[in-house]
């Protein structure tokens, strides 16, 4: 039996100089940053986007950043994020991420979990619509 292949969206964009240190290489929490550009790039390759959710009167709340870093990038060096839905429960959802530089070196892969809360702040489940849509 064959493992289904997740729907993998990429957003590629040079790397500002804002995002680095005086070396020209990448400060960490910019890939954090990047992650979250690959999912709202992957909400808007599934038709939609993140504020359009919003406005159901739901948020997804980051509850866990990973990050590995494995190579670094540099500045104005063309960067590629892939971001894919690793996992959808009732209530939450995990994203997967790849972060490549023009020679398709991994730089980053990390993972991030989103708990679905109201607008009371209180958690909730993902309305059912949202959740097919984004499987």
């Amino acid at each position: 039996m064959s493992e289904k292949k997740p729907y993998v969206v990429e957003a590629t964009f040079h790397v500002r100089y804002a995002e680095t240190d005086a070396m020209g290489i990448v400060h960490h929490a910019s890939y954090i940053v990047w992650f979250e550009e690959g999912r709202s790039h992957y909400m808007r390759a599934r038709g939609s986007s993140y504020a359009e959710f919003e406005r159901t009167g739901y948020y997804m709340a980051v509850t866990e950043v990973h990050a590995r870093y494995v190579k670094p990038a540099h500045y104005d060096e063309k960067i590629t994020v892939r971001c894919w839905l690793e996992e959808a429960r009732s209530r939450s959802m995990t994203f997967a991420y790849e972060i490549v530089n023009p020679a398709g070196e991994i730089c980053v892969t990390g993972q991030t979990k989103h708990i679905c809360i109201d607008k009371s702040g209180k958690i909730a489940k993902i309305p059912a619509d949202w959740l097919a849509w984004m499987q």
